[in-house]
C-alpha cells in the first residue's frame, strides 16, 4: 500500500543519528504490517536496515536475536545438538498466517512489538525464558523479560520512540525438552490457543507458557510435575473465567477447554523420561 502521508524516510547509519523523535515517526523494519494499511498519523519512517545488526549470533550464553532479524531466517537457524528446544524455531514459526513473501520480510521485533495474542514470535520468546533489550530515545538501554513485555491486547511497555534492539534466549532454556500444542479454526491461521511447555530433567520443573487463548502471555512454573488437578486449579488460579480473549476465532469457553486440554496434554509428555537419542540425533 501506498502511505501517502509520508513526507521523509530516515537511514541512519548509527542509532545515535536518530535525534529529535516526535509524533509522526515510526520505525521500520520489515514493513509487512506498516504498508498493510493507511498510517494516517505518520509522516516519518526511520528505516532500520542500514544500522546492519546482524541478524543471529549464537553462543555458549545462548542465542541473540536482532529486532531486524527476518522470521524465515530464525526458522531455518540450526542451532547446537543440545539447544534440545531450537526446533520451537520451526513450530512457531509455522503458527503465524503468512504467505512466503511475508515469511521472508516481516521481522521477529516487528511480530513482537505488534503485541498481538497470537503473535507467536512473543509466544517463542516468552517460552524459551527470553530477555529483551529495549533503546530508549533519550536515556541507557533497559532488559525486560519477555513474558513482562506484553501489557495487554496490542499494549506493551514501549515508551514513545523507544526501540526494540535484540532478544537474548538463554542456553539454559534451549537445552531443555519441550512440547507444543495450538489449534486454530482453519489448517493455516490464528492461533486460538498456543501452549508450550518446557522441562529441565536435571531439575525435574514445569515452565508453561499459554498465548493466544488470552490477552497477554501467563507462565506457570512449577517445581515438579504437577497433578492433572493441580494444573487446573493453578490455571484457574491464574485466568479467571473473563480472563480469555473473546473473537471470531473462538469464544471464551473454547478457548479455556483448549487451554486446559493442551496444558494436560503437555503435562503427561513431559512427565515420560526423555527418549534416548541415536549418535545422528534421531530419537
Amino acid at each position: 500500500m501506498d502511505l501517502n502521508t509520508i513526507k521523509e524516510v530516515k537511514r541512519p547509519r548509527a542509532i545515535e543519528d536518530v535525534t529529535g523523535w516526535r509524533p509522526g515517526h515510526a520505525w521500520l523494519g520489515g514493513g509487512t504490517w506498516l504498508f498493510s494499511e493507511p498510517q494516517v498519523a505518520v509522516d516519518t519512517l526511520v528505516d532500520l536496515e542500514a544500522l546492519g545488526w546482524r541478524s543471529l549470533e549464537a553462543s555458549a550464553a545462548g542465542l541473540d536475536i536482532a529486532a531486524t532479524c527476518r522470521i524465515r531466517e530464525l526458522e531455518r537457524f540450526a542451532g547446537p545438538p543440545e539447544w534440545t528446544a531450537a526446533p520451537l524455531f520451526v513450530e512457531c514459526s509455522h503458527a503465524l498466517l503468512m504467505s512466503f513473501k511475508i515469511a521472508n520480510e516481516a521481522t521477529v521485533g516487528g511480530n513482537i512489538c505488534m503485541s498481538l495474542p497470537a503473535g507467536a514470535m512473543i509466544s517463542l520468546t516468552v517460552a524459551l525464558e527470553g530477555v529483551y533489550t529495549l533503546w530508549p530515545r533519550d536515556g541507557v538501554p533497559r532488559q525486560v523479560p519477555a513474558i513482562d513485555f506484553v501489557t495487554a491486547d496490542n499494549v506493551n511497555v514501549l515508551a514513545p520512540g523507544e526501540l526494540l534492539r535484540a532478544i537474548h534466549l538463554p542456553a539454559s532454556a534451549l537445552t531443555k525438552r519441550f512440547a507444543f500444542r495450538r489449534a486454530s479454526l482453519t489448517r493455516l491461521g490464528r492461533s486460538a490457543a498456543l501452549v508450550i511447555g518446557t522441562r529441565d530433567d536435571k531439575a525435574g520443573d514445569l515452565l508453561l507458557t499459554i498465548t493466544g487463548a488470552v490477552p497477554r502471555p501467563v507462565q506457570l512454573r512449577f517445581d515438579r510435575a504437577p497433578s492433572a488437578a493441580a494444573l487446573r486449579q493453578a490455571i484457574d488460579d491464574r485466568i479467571p473465567k473473563d480472563g480469555y480473549f473473546d473473537d471470531v476465532h473462538g469464544t471464551p469457553a473454547y478457548k479455556r477447554h483448549l487451554t486446559y486440554h493442551f496444558a494436560d496434554q503437555i503435562r503427561a509428555e513431559l512427565a515420560e523420561p526423555a527418549k534416548p537419542t541415536t549418535p545422528g540425533g534421531q530419537a
